[in-house]
């Protein structure tokens, strides 16, 4: 034990304070140095030295820190997480009260739509009116022509028809028009008549008489040609020598060729004034024969698919098939070589395919063979003609396309199959296609019934669309594609055709400005090659937004009874709702004749049972079902729009006509805009 004297302690304090005071100086001129010249480097290879205690101490430290920030995290996480529950809370008593609101007036709701929607038997027992007065008319008139709808009056037409055996071509071209008249009747009586009013029997009978129309007229051109070829030699063109005769009619246009001279180098045939014509080879150059191009505007060799839906049994393979093989039947051009035949006088009256059949026949002029024309085989199948293959090469064509007929892409040309029954592509080469000129020239290695095709589904899926009120009971249907902009105006129980724009640039048809009954509407639209009208399978071919049939139904028959006070159109978020739910653009629109220059849209979301207004816009960043702030939600859209509806707007609603309303709900199911856009 060491004692330390007062004298030795004082000495020992004093030199610990001297020693302090040094330190500290030290350390005061170390900071100063730092401050002016930065830290001094540390000399390599040496290291400042952390003792147990500062490393627990800054451990402790560290904890601690972390503590509180986890116990502020979860303060602010429960203050959050209560604040959220708060407004789900009153969100979830929100809604509550609007269902509750909702539930309490559906059934009144449901009731005065259920009287808003008696404009749709209403509109149907017009129309079954005015097929009555049709047939009453018919019968006051007793012009001869028969009703096609009664059995024995068609059949009496057919049979004295055939017994008339020297009608000229142009004879047979004005009675066509009566046939085609009546053909054309009868497939309206089977796609206007409703379900219940049309029997099994009723299809069966007026689908043969199309058919036994379509063969008769058929057998008829064949007669009529005949004629004019028994008179070929006075019908000879002075310069080459040959018969020529061109005969053109709306719907019909004949080229009829004979080979009178029969010189070998005569091979390229155009007729006078056209570019239409064909260079045939030197084996048939040099023969008797004659050509006959037969040109119509309508289509009689794709089997007839007009039965009611109850009946059709038709497989999905079946259409399927027939979809991807017959995409949209543009126009059907006939080629006939005619040439003596080899086979035996029974099978002489095997020539019964449709109007577009393509046969050759060797001609004897001026005296042609007692059985009329005959089928004939191109190239011959017999084994002397085999061994001259060569000498029968495909034969190259030259047609025109009407001006009346729209491709959106390329058109191809196909053959009818009378053995599948429908059009192949198969023997049909060099095609080539000048758009400016409208010209189409093919090589066929065999005759048969032509047409020209392009993909049925080419306008579909739609990019978009719009409904929009004119003046009172019209409206203007826009329907936007990749390739056309078209505009249908629709009032009362009519349709028309007001704008067609392709590729952004106006076109003329000759659809434009004719009214015509939807039904009369949709298949002229077809007709021409503009086809925005999706069939039964048409989903297996396009990409498509599905919606469910109850919910798409229910939102066009209610989208027509709006539609004399409010424009509706496509909202990109209709594709992220799901498929038991609509959305699209709505806005209240009195004005006349012009449409709205972007009008101050909403957006609404229908379902089977419930139509909200939506708390987004066209422009928000992402989908949200929440209902817009101070609205309500109701049973139907008509009561949805009264919260925010004009009384004129209402009133012009309810004063609607029956058949308008009718017809606008008919071209919104015909074109089923909310799932294939």
């Amino acid at each position: 034990m060491i004692i330390i004297t007062p004298p030795a302690f004082e000495r020992h304090i004093k030199h610990f304070l001297q020693y302090s005071c040094v330190t500290a100086t030290v350390e005061a001129s170390t900071r100063e140095r730092e401050e002016v010249e930065g830290p001094k480097a540390k000399k390599p290879g040496k290291k400042n030295k952390i003792t147990k205690a500062e490393r627990l101490r800054m451990q402790q430290e560290e904890e601690e820190r972390r503590r509180k920030e986890e116990e502020e995290l979860r303060v602010k996480c429960e203050r959050e997480e209560m604040e959220k529950l708060e407004i789900q809370r009153i969100e979830k008593e929100k809604w509550q009260k609007l269902e509750e609101k909702d539930l309490g007036r559906r059934k009144e709701e449901l009731e005065e739509l259920a009287l808003l929607e008696m404009v749709f038997p209403e509109a149907a027992k017009i129309k079954e009116n005015i097929r009555l007065l049709s047939q009453w008319n018919h019968y006051l008139q007793c012009d001869g022509s028969p009703d096609p709808s009664i059995a024995q009056e068609i059949n009496t037409f057919i049979s004295l028809w055939k017994e008339e055996t020297n009608e000229t071509f142009e004879e047979v071209i004005q009675k066509s028009k009566l046939v085609l008249h009546l053909i054309e009747k009868l497939k309206y009586v089977l796609l206007d008549t409703p379900q219940y009013d049309l029997q099994n029997e009723n299809i069966i009978q007026y689908q043969g008489s199309i058919l036994e129309l379509q063969e008769l007229l058929h057998f008829k051109f064949n007669i009529a040609t005949e004629i004019l070829l028994r008179h070929a030699s006075t019908l000879a063109d002075l310069d080459s020598g040959n018969m020529e005769k061109v005969i053109q009619d709306e719907n019909i246009t004949l080229y009829l060729w004979a080979n009178l001279k029969k010189n070998p180098r005569y091979k390229n045939i155009r007729f006078s004034g056209t570019e239409i014509g064909f260079e045939i080879p030197r084996i048939l150059a040099a023969s008797d024969i004659a050509l006959r191009i037969l040109h119509t505007h309508y289509d009689h060799m794709t089997p007839l698919r007009l039965v009611a839906a109850s009946l059709q049994e038709d497989s999905c393979a079946e259409t399927q098939l027939v979809k991807d093989e017959v995409k949209t039947v543009e126009e059907v051009v006939s080629r006939e070589l005619l040439e003596e035949p080899s086979q035996p006088e029974e099978e002489a009256n095997s020539v019964h395919e449709e109007e577009t059949e393509v046969e050759e026949q060797e001609v004897e002029v001026p005296q042609i063979l007692k059985e009329g024309l005959h089928k004939y085989t191109y190239p011959p199948e017999t084994a002397e003609d085999l061994e001259a293959e060569n000498a029968f090469p495909p034969i190259e064509v030259t047609l025109q396309v009407h001006d009346n007929v729209l491709f959106f892409e390329e058109p191809m040309v196909a053959r009818w199959d009378a053995e599948g029954k429908h059009w192949k592509t198969d023997g049909i080469s060099n095609v080539t296609y000048k758009a400016k000129e409208r010209l189409l020239t093919f090589s066929l290695e065999t005759f048969g019934p032509l047409t020209l095709i392009q993909d049925n589904h080419v306008n579909m899926p739609y990019q978009s669309w719009e409904l929009t009120p004119l003046d009172i009971n019209k409206v203007l249907l826009t329907v936007t594609t990749v390739f056309a902009e078209i505009q249908i105006q629709i009032k009362e129980n009519v349709c028309m055709l007001a704008s067609l724009k392709l590729n952004n640039q106006e076109t003329v048809s000759i659809l434009e400005g004719k009214w015509m009954t939807p039904i009369s509407f949709i298949n002229a639209l077809k007709e021409i090659g503009l086809n925005i009208f999706p069939s039964g399978h048409s989903h297996f071919y396009v990409v498509i937004n599905y919606k469910v049939a109850l919910v798409e139904m229910k939102a066009y028959r209610q989208m027509a009874l709006l539609s004399p006070s409010f424009a509706f159109g496509w909202s990109r978020w209709n594709l992220q709702c799901d498929s038991t739910r609509v959305v699209f653009k709505m806005s209240e629109h009195l004005a006349k004749e012009e449409p709205i220059q972007n009008p101050d849209s909403t957006l609404l979301m229908f379902s089977a049972a419930r139509a909200q207004r939506l708390k987004i816009n066209e422009y928000s960043e992402v989908f949200s079902d929440s209902i817009k702030e101070e609205t309500e939600f109701h049973s139907t859209l008509y009561h949805m729009v009264k919260d925010f509806a004009s009384q004129a707007a209402m009133e012009k609603i309810r004063s609607s006509n029956c058949q308008f309303i009718d017809s606008v709900c008919h071209m919104l199911l015909s074109t089923r805009l909310l799932s294939y856009s």
